[in-house]
């Protein structure tokens, strides 16, 4: 969606589109199942576990990252990330919403 189309959609449309964008892909959600099933910060194992090239897991960091789901530091070689709390509770809550809409059809096609 260019550009100049997304001012005709609400702050949290777009909000809502930009979360389910970057968790649509299946490699991001296995980054984010292991983070979290590690409990802790992870730092350069990825790789392992995924089963993908270094270079694939970073665009998919850099992915989460971009909408603040993710937190990490780089020191030298070392690259460490784990789950940003306050933004994975805002992420929930904004999905929550979406689905905690009232869905009531009288008559379907």
């Amino acid at each position: 969606m260019g550009i100049t189309k997304t001012d005709i959609f609400s702050e949290e449309q777009n909000r809502l589109a930009t979360l389910f964008k970057v968790l649509g892909h299946p490699a991001r959600i296995a980054i984010l199942n292991h983070i979290i099933k590690q409990n802790a910060c992870i730092c350069n194992d990825l790789v392992e576990e995924l089963g993908l090239a270094q270079a694939t897991i970073s665009q998919h960091l850099k992915e989460l990252k971009s909408i603040g789901i993710i937190q990490g530091s780089i020191e030298g070689k070392s690259v460490c990330y784990c789950i940003e709390e306050k933004t994975w509770k805002e992420v929930q809550g904004i999905i929550n919403l979406f689905f905690d809409q009232d869905v009531k059809v009288e008559k379907c096609c």
